[in-house]
């Protein structure tokens, strides 16, 4: 009983926190035209394209992951995310998020895959849908990490321009 709680907790704040995000990109500060322009400075082209598929992708993968269903899809959501935050903004910053880098994408991200691989537990929609955690274990972690690396390599491929460094 304690460990359905504590997936619970661990579902509730990873997923609630991830959805909140990609709502701010529709009604917070610069909502999608600023955050489309934002993408656009940072090299994901069509900036509109990304700031409307990231906003979704958060929320959808962050309120799925909350509510614990098919949790290893919403899991590869995260590292999808994850890794393209890491590999557009945060990697030439360094490991140590006080300097931009990358060490809270990969606590968001790893403690997504561990929720997939542990399965979502007793009070999820897992439990209620299929009487049991859905793809939990290894097939949690291959669905978590191949369809997240396998979408955010894919994005980066065919999306991502890195903006040319002018001499100043």
């Amino acid at each position: 009983m304690a460990t359905d709680v504590a997936l619970l907790i661990l579902r509730l704040v990873l997923g609630l926190t991830l959805a909140a995000h990609g709502l701010n990109k529709f009604f917070g500060g610069g909502r999608i035209p600023g955050t489309a322009r934002w993408f656009e400075s940072i090299g994901m082209k069509p900036g509109r394209l990304h700031a409307l598929a990231a906003a979704c992708t958060e929320i959808a993968a962050g309120l799925g992951l909350a509510a614990g269903l098919l949790t290893p899809i919403p899991a590869a959501g995260f590292v999808a995310l994850m890794v393209v935050a890491v590999w557009t903004v945060h990697r030439p910053h360094g490991f140590f998020v006080f300097q931009e880098g990358w060490e809270y994408n990969l606590v968001l991200a790893v403690s997504a895959v561990v929720v997939a691989m542990l399965g979502a537990g007793r009070f999820s929609l897992d439990r209620v849908l299929f009487c049991q955690d859905w793809c939990a274990g290894w097939p949690g972690l291959l669905i978590a990490t191949g369809l997240g690396l396998a979408g955010a390599i894919g994005q980066l491929v065919l999306f991502y321009r890195p903006p040319v460094k002018t001499a100043e």
